[in-house]
């Protein structure tokens, strides 16, 4: 798909030793040229990274000029020292630009529990400031510079047009793994030319986010430093705080991000959609999703192309709602094995075959309502317990 690349930002990654490895971008600028309106969504754990609180407390805010991204070290749990640490890293930047500190966002991701080589970090931020380009190489180095266990660097571009004029979204993102709904060890910056409120992209972002990264899941667990930021810095001109196609544009890419982390899931050799039809509400649908998706026993039966249907009705009957499986309509690519408490005629082995695809699709069906979520997941294999068995030592 075409890229494109919103007017007024610049984007470089550089490589300064944080990860050990020689000559591997390990930190990355996402820059405007001038302030721009910022929000963000941020993890939902407890026990959360020094970057993370040092951005939320600065957001929503309108004056923002750039992010300042680590990774090979999360500064998650280290205390007073992790935040001053990440302070400076904004100020480092903010020195360059010639802004106010505040007005620099800033996200780490890697191993938890380490102290940042800071002397490293801002020994680098001035190169960093120098090599920014508004280009598409400027943008692949600093999605590289994000990466930790990825494979490949992710980014996703929209441009629409509205009032005769263009508007483009381009957003960049990393995950692999640590990856569950409520967002994860991922990070996501999304930056565009519109012109919108802090308020207006404030909702749209937190409903773009629901149905895209809280919507993912590879393990199940809730990382210390999910991060998904917007930058709107109206260079375009057109104002869309009431667009309704900016908001489905926004939506898309978010979601096609989300999408392509699990396509590059530690080990995953099954791309899986769990697709809840008929539930009471959204947010039925999202639990039930959730449950199926999170799944252990049913994750290592997809890893088997096993169409083992037992486990997903079971798993349903854990999520806390009044449901049996007396209401449940369950298909695998398209082909019903299990129809209102019975399993059906279906070949069995022409189910498994679909699966080997490796793209898998699972729709349950119930009789309460409208209520619908689509939930992203992938499968558990050995070679994922082999990379976060090793992952520290």
């Amino acid at each position: 798909m075409e890229m494109f690349l919103p007017l007024g930002f610049e984007y470089a990654g550089v490589a300064c030793g944080v990860r050990g490895d020689q000559g591997r971008l390990d930190v990355a600028l996402f820059a405007s040229d001038r302030p721009a309106v910022a929000s963000g969504v941020f993890t939902t754990n407890k026990v959360c990274g020094a970057p993370v609180k040092v951005s939320r407390e600065r957001l929503p805010r309108q004056t923002v000029r750039g992010v300042i991204i680590n990774s090979g070290n999360a500064n998650a749990c280290t205390g007073e020292r992790g935040l001053s640490d990440a302070k400076s890293m904004t100020q480092s930047l903010a020195t360059q630009i010639g802004c106010d500190g505040d007005d620099v966002l800033v996200c780490s991701t890697g191993v938890i529990g380490r102290f940042l080589p800071l002397s490293k970090i801002e020994g680098a931020i001035a190169s960093l400031w120098q090599q920014r380009a508004a280009t598409l190489e400027g943008l692949d180095h600093a999605s590289r510079a994000i990466m930790t266990t990825d494979t490949v660097p992710k980014i996703v571009s929209r441009r629409i047009h509205i009032d005769g004029k263009d508007v483009t979204i381009t957003g960049v993102c990393k995950g692999a793994a640590m990856i569950a709904p409520n967002m994860a060890t991922m990070l996501g910056v999304i930056m565009t030319d519109a012109l919108v409120s802090s308020q207006a992209v404030q909702g749209m972002l937190k409903r773009a986010v629901d149905v895209s990264f809280n919507s993912i899941s590879v393990e199940g667990h809730t990382s210390t430093s999910d991060s998904v930021i917007v930058l709107a810095n109206g260079a375009s001109g057109i104002d869309v705080s009431e667009s309704r196609a900016f908001e489905v544009a926004l939506t898309q890419v978010a979601q096609e991000l989300s999408q392509k982390i699990i396509r590059d899931a530690e080990g995953a050799k099954h791309f899986v959609e769990v697709r809840i039809r008929g539930a009471i509400d959204h947010l039925q649908a999202q639990v039930i999703g959730k449950t199926i998706a999170n799944d252990v026993l049913v994750k290592t039966a997809i890893t088997g192309n096993d169409p083992n249907w037992g486990r997903i009705v079971s798993a349903c009957g854990r999520t806390g709602y009044e449901l049996s499986e007396a209401h449940m309509v369950l298909s695998i690519n398209g082909l019903c094995i299990f129809d209102h408490g019975a399993p059906t005629d279906t070949d069995l082995s022409q189910v498994s075959a679909a699966m080997k695809t490796g793209e898998v699709v699972i729709e349950l069906t119930l009789p309460f309502g409208h209520g619908e979520a689509t939930i992203w997941t992938c499968d558990l294999t050995e070679e994922y317990v082999h990379l976060n068995a090793d992952y520290t030592t």
